[in-house]
Parts: structure tokens; C-alpha cells; sequence
């Protein structure tokens, strides 16, 4: 059974650039779209963006449009999402999760989840 671990989330500094891994166990990466969410205190948890199982369709949402980007390396069973410009509005917890059945990707029905990331965008 697919397991998924966030990691690399912490502080870091307006504008700055983190990037943040989702390592699977028990099944191959391969098989799943992966799809990024996160959860910001005190919101509801928002999609920010998904990578489909060939890698070469991905899509966000407006808000990290042009900055934040996923890509995947299906031999090291790991997805990444790498956010530039970070503004303090992106600090959350941030979740992977797998997609089983999408062609594509999607932002809904996903299957497994990670426990999540911390990251904290501050001064």
C-alpha cells in the first residue's frame, strides 16, 4: 500500500525559495498523479497544483501560477514541489497526495496522504 512523506518544509524569508519532497514506500510513484495541497491556519485546505503520472502535464492555481512548480523522479519514487517568490500568504501546511485514475491530474479523489510539511514564510 502507497505511503507518502512530506519533507523540507521550515522558515524562510519573503521571496525566498524552498523545495519540498513527497517520498513514496510501498508501491511505485509511477503508477500516480501526484497533486500538492496545503492548508493555511485557520483556512480550509486549497489545492496548489498536480503533476500527471508522465510528468509532462502539470497544472496550478492562480495564486502560484509562475512561481511554484512540481516536477517528479519516478526512480527515486519522489515528487518535489519547488516554490520561489514566497510571500507570507503561502505559509501553511503543505500535503502531497496520490491520484490513482486521473489521465491527467486533478484536484479531487485522491487517494493517499502525506502527514504535511510546515513551512513559514516571515521576516
Amino acid at each position: 500500500q502507497l505511503q507518502l512523506v512530506e519533507s523540507g518544509g521550515g522558515l524562510v524569508r519573503p521571496g525566498g525559495s524552498l523545495r519540498l519532497s513527497c517520498a513514496a514506500s510501498g508501491s511505485t510513484l509511477e503508477s500516480y498523479a501526484i497533486t500538492w495541497f496545503r492548508q493555511a491556519p485557520g483556512k480550509e485546505r486549497e489545492a496548489v497544483g498536480c503533476i500527471a503520472r508522465s510528468g509532462r502535464y502539470m497544472k496550478f492555481v492562480d495564486s502560484v501560477q509562475g512561481r511554484f512548480f512540481i516536477s517528479r523522479d519516478d526512480a527515486k519514487n519522489t515528487a518535489y514541489l519547488e516554490m520561489n517568490n514566497l510571500k507570507p500568504e503561502d505559509t501553511a501546511v503543505y500535503y502531497c497526495a496520490s491520484d490513482p485514475l486521473s489521465i491527467t491530474c486533478s484536484y479531487e479523489d485522491m487517494e493517499t496522504w502525506g502527514k504535511g510539511t510546515l513551512v513559514t514564510v516571515s521576516s
